[in-house]
């Protein structure tokens, strides 16, 4: 259990911890699983905490926040949870992380969201931790109320949720952080089209810029995903007893999730790379066309140059020097071959432009 810090954390950190220093306070609150009824309490005390522990009463323990490292140590000692856990849940950024020494399974993972600008992700880190009697949640930044859904549908569950029900906890609350990743994906895809159709129509570097923002998010998301891949099937080949059938076919159902999330990802990926050749392509096209310009710009001042540079020459027995209206001709014989060499171009089709915009 010897914890990975990242070296850079996974997309920026969330504004309330900017604005607490990096650490938000730690705020305690509990599920108890009773038969008769699921109830919540939203703000308990150690001393509470280990009363319930003590008369067997299956507990989810929430944590938010990492200010108090005392009090989180504390939690972990009730639940007889062995010291080497520690420094993987307080530790800040950990790898994306699951695993388990037969009587405690662990899991680190980033939940992701973007911030107010849609391309800005921000990440805060969730650990959790399953025993015989706990399921303990621990969040690097609250969100209000930890897992509205779960705990929710938890207070609804009847008859009352009992022990069993904790395995299946763990890895519904690891699906509602992946399943997050489902709607940045389609945010990014809409983007990504986005960016693309301003390719084609008006390439500037802000696109490229876009494109590339795109790319970083998606290689964040990769990185969470990548090692959890392997982890997911070590851990389903290993026997887990704390993890009964119905928690096994979740983390099954898990991993074909990771799998779908990490192609989406590798198809968004391809299509950032359309998109910058389809900058490229454009931005080729109008280079082409300033090229194109400035050929036929010289291919019609080229006899002209030709024409003035003969009659500029001082000579005194030029025929036309003395020839009254020989200014007039001249100008007039310059006109005739730009009309005849205008006239000639456009019939080929050198004109017209290949970088106007075009309607949708």
């Amino acid at each position: 259990m010897i914890p990975r810090q990242l070296e850079e954390r996974p997309g920026g950190l969330p504004f309330s911890l900017f604005v607490s220093g990096g650490r938000a306070a730690t705020q305690l609150s509990a599920v108890l699983l009773r038969r008769e009824q699921a109830e919540l309490v939203p703000h308990c005390t150690l001393e509470e905490l280990q009363g319930w522990s003590d008369a067997g009463l299956p507990i989810w323990i929430r944590i938010s926040g990492l200010a108090d490292p005392l009090m989180i140590q504390a939690v972990l000692r009730i639940c007889s949870v062995p010291e080497s856990f520690g420094p993987l849940l307080l530790e800040t950024p950990q790898a994306t992380r699951l695993d388990s020494d037969g009587a405690v399974v662990a899991v680190v993972l980033h939940r992701l969201r973007f911030s107010r600008d849609p391309m800005q992700l921000i990440s805060d880190q969730v650990g959790l931790v399953l025993t015989e009697r706990h399921l303990i949640s621990i969040e690097e930044a609250p969100q209000g109320q930890p897992f509205v859904e779960l705990t929710q549908w938890l207070l609804d569950y009847s008859p009352g949720a009992t022990a069993e029900v904790l395995d299946d906890l763990l890895h519904y609350t690891l699906d509602s952080l992946l399943d997050g990743i489902l709607p940045m994906l389609e945010q990014m895809a809409s983007r990504l089209d986005d960016l693309e159709e301003a390719a084609l129509r008006d390439p500037r570097p802000r696109v490229l810029n876009g494109a590339y923002q795109v790319r970083t998010n998606l290689r964040h998301i990769r990185r969470q995903l990548w090692p959890l891949r392997h982890q997911i099937l070590m851990f389903l080949r290993r026997s887990q007893p704390m993890i009964g059938p119905e928690g096994l076919q979740g983390f099954q159902e898990m991993a074909q999730l990771v799998e779908q999330i990490f192609e989406s990802c590798e198809i968004l990926r391809h299509q950032c790379d359309a998109v910058t050749e389809a900058h490229m392509a454009s931005t080729g096209n109008r280079l082409n066309q300033v090229m194109k310009t400035l050929t036929i710009v010289s291919t019609i001042f080229a006899p002209l140059t030709f024409i003035a540079g003969i009659y500029g020459m001082n000579f005194e027995n030029m025929p036309e020097l003395q020839w009254r209206y020989g200014y007039i001709g001249c100008i007039a014989l310059m006109c005739g071959v730009a009309l005849i060499q205008a006239s000639w171009l456009w019939r080929r089709g050198w004109f017209e432009d290949w970088t106007q915009r075009r309607g949708h």
